[in-house]
């Protein structure tokens, strides 16, 4: 029997590692594309393509998700079983600031693929991923969000995601093209960009801890999120391509916590009590008690968070939970590792990168 051959967007990114690495596992022969840029931007996947035992089976290509051209000639000649789309502008904020480019990308990319599937004659061999986002239900319409929650997108990246939802949903309805959507929520690890709130947060009570910075500056400490790690989120959106019949999935952990909640247990784990002060954009995080053992040389009442305007959206997402009964019963979802547990690894591995990062200066 051929080995499967997978092609992954976005390969570089927090969620195309581990992807990579589970269908390198399952002993794939994959193929990612990355863009062209003049620093090196591979961290999260040299431990794979320095490793000789994946020589054969693991390629990088140069590409970009504008390029219509480029996407097409890389599918021809791929000819790849799975294609897993997770290249995206995925930054919210940012989609404010560049909404065109962040258009093309994540709404008119999935239309690229799709179009190669189709007129490359593969509808009958490729399956399609499309990396969807809980950003899509926005303004909140139901308590929990499913499959079945009407969407209203509050950012150029959500309305973005919303035409690439409904195209990948009109090419299975048209053209028959095994295509999914997978609507994770929130999901991170020590991967996680650092100009994402959970990853600023661990970086930057680290360097706090560590005498490097004062203060962390944050948005909207009451914003409330479903979070998972991202390694289970990975296998998920294998499991999605296995099915017998094409479907949408909402994948989450059904708990929710707000961004507050976060900074506490990072502060908990470097043995840091916090007390917050103050209201709306005065509020303050300020240090109650300092464990003893903690080695952490910070004095009682300094304040290590404050609040910066700049930080808020033009129109946040306050509140996300999603329903995943259906992942559940038809793919198995259950996901095992706790908030706590993921908050710890972030922790740990920044600390790690951090005087990693001092010794070489």
């Amino acid at each position: 029997m051929k080995k499967k051959i997978a092609f992954i967007t976005g390969i570089t990114g927090q969620d195309g590692s581990y992807l990579a690495e589970l269908l390198l596992e399952k002993n794939y022969i994959v193929h990612g594309m990355k863009r062209k840029s003049s620093s090196f931007n591979t961290q999260r996947i040299d431990h794979i393509y320095e490793n000789k035992k994946y020589k054969k089976k693991f390629f990088l290509h140069y590409g970009d998700m504008s390029d219509s051209l480029r996407v097409l000639n890389l599918i021809n000649s791929i000819r790849p079983h799975e294609i897993y789309n997770l290249a995206a502008q995925s930054h919210v904020a940012t989609s404010f600031e560049i909404p065109e480019y962040t258009s093309d990308v994540n709404a008119l990319g999935a239309l690229r693929i799709l179009e190669a599937i189709r007129r490359l004659n593969l509808i009958k061999k490729t399956r399609f991923y499309q990396a969807s986002s809980s950003e899509l239900f926005g303004k909140i319409q139901e308590k929990s969000q499913s499959e079945n929650t009407p969407f209203y997108p509050l950012s150029p990246y959500a309305i973005s995601k919303l035409y690439a939802f409904w195209i990948t949903k009109n090419y299975r309805e048209s053209f028959k093209i095994y295509a999914c959507n997978g609507i994770l929520f929130n999901h991170e690890s020590p991967r996680r960009g650092e100009t994402f709130v959970t990853r600023k947060i661990t970086l930057g009570l680290n360097r706090i801890a560590l005498g490097l910075e004062r203060c962390l500056y944050l948005g909207n400490l009451y914003s409330l999120r479903d979070w998972g790690h991202a390694r289970d989120y990975a296998i998920m959106q294998w499991k999605i391509l296995q099915q017998k019949k094409p479907e949408d999935y909402v994948v989450a952990t059904g708990k929710q916590y707000s961004v507050k909640f976060f900074v506490e247990r990072c502060c908990k784990y470097l043995g840091i009590k916090i007390k917050w002060v103050g209201k709306g954009l005065n509020e303050k995080g300020v240090v109650a008690h300092v464990d003893k053992n903690s080695k952490i040389k910070l004095k009682k009442n300094a304040v290590i968070i404050r609040v910066n305007k700049q930080y808020f959206r033009p129109l946040d997402v306050k509140n996300l939970i999603g329903n995943s009964k259906k992942a559940q019963k038809k793919l198995g979802w259950n996901p095992d590792r706790k908030i706590e547990n993921l908050i710890k690894e972030m922790m740990v591995s920044d600390r790690k990168e951090i005087l990693n990062s001092i010794k070489k200066y």
